[in-house]
């Protein structure tokens, strides 16, 4: 990863600026697209000895989710390259902070913006839910945040669309203990409920300032979400508001919000909202469409009809 430096060019296209943000498996450098002449964010793998194959299974799963979900609150993939033997994505520049820099700065946020990037942020999984896709790492640091107040869900390089298998070492516990739903932390796998419950996490911090669950080792951590209750929710919270996060902090995943559109709904978000939503779920399913035919008639669904004798009308 040394040889990466200021105007190193990836695909003989792609022109590295300045490196923005680090990872566990990558590195994400602003650059330039040296054909269209825009401004791009470019996500370039972490070489792991005797995991490279692995990561870059994951860099080819997140280009495949994530370009299928076009949505105004997610990051839009453009591009998916490998240049010796670097695999990289590109993606959408978004300018602005990551919600994680800006609960450093000034957390508690108000109760109005919180119930603004929790709604949009609730969109944006709408859209991947409808398309069978599990973000699994929902948390402040993939939640950006534009000056004008839109919000943008980025990374999904653990996401993994449902009825097919995810890329993952022996024992390796994917997302991150201080929002991973009792599920995964038992070991279940993750649903679309379980980006509910770590939105609801994001949604506590966001009002008080503090992580609910932290414990100060990542299992000890992991384990409260299954054994502890958060904390309390201050007093001057709105009702609707604060019933909205407690119920996505529900443990069981059957009684937590329906669908993250009703979430959004719940929230008060305007009907240009779940307007540019649906036209999101639309493109998406169409994108989708293919792998949705090929999925076996065995597999469970995330979704079934509501009012269907079958069917507990939520995320499961």
């Amino acid at each position: 990863m040394n040889r990466l430096h200021e105007g190193y060019t990836l695909g003989d296209r792609y022109v590295l600026d300045r490196r923005i943000a680090s990872g566990g498996m990558a590195d994400v450098w602003s650059g330039m697209d040296d054909v269209l002449k825009r401004e791009v964010a470019i996500k370039v793998m972490r070489p792991d000895i005797g995991h490279e194959e692995l990561f870059a299974l994951r860099f080819r799963d997140e280009a495949v989710h994530a370009a299928a979900l076009m949505h105004g609150n997610i990051a839009t993939i453009f591009d998916y390259g490998e240049h010796e033997g670097l695999a990289f994505l590109v993606m959408e520049l978004v300018p602005g902070e990551p919600l994680s820099s800006i609960l450093r700065q000034r957390a508690p946020l108000s109760h109005a913006e919180v119930r603004s990037i929790l709604g949009q942020a609730a969109l944006a999984l709408g859209v991947a839910h409808e398309a069978r896709v599990v973000h699994r790492d929902v948390k402040p640091a993939n939640i950006m945040l534009r000056p004008d107040g839109v919000v943008k869900l980025t990374d999904f390089g653990i996401a993994r669309a449902l009825d097919a298998a995810g890329h993952t070492r022996t024992g390796e516990m994917l997302g991150t203990p201080n929002y991973i739903s009792p599920e995964q932390a038992l070991g279940e796998p993750a649903t679309g409920a379980s980006d509910l419950y770590a939105l609801g996490v994001v949604g506590h911090e966001m009002l008080t300032g503090r992580k609910p669950f932290d414990r100060g080792t990542p299992i000890a951590t992991a384990l409260s979400h299954v054994r502890e209750e958060p904390p309390p929710l201050p007093d001057d919270v709105p009702e609707d508001l604060a019933r909205v996060v407690e119920d996505c902090l529900a443990k069981d995943p059957l009684s937590r919000p329906s669908s993250a559109e009703a979430i959004a709904v719940r929230l008060g978000l305007g009907d240009q909202e779940l307007i540019s939503h649906a036209l999101g779920l639309a493109q998406a399913m169409t994108d989708h469409a293919d792998g949705m035919a090929e999925l076996s008639e065995s597999s469970p669904t995330l979704f079934m009809p509501a009012g269907s004798p079958d069917s507990p009308d939520r995320i499961a």
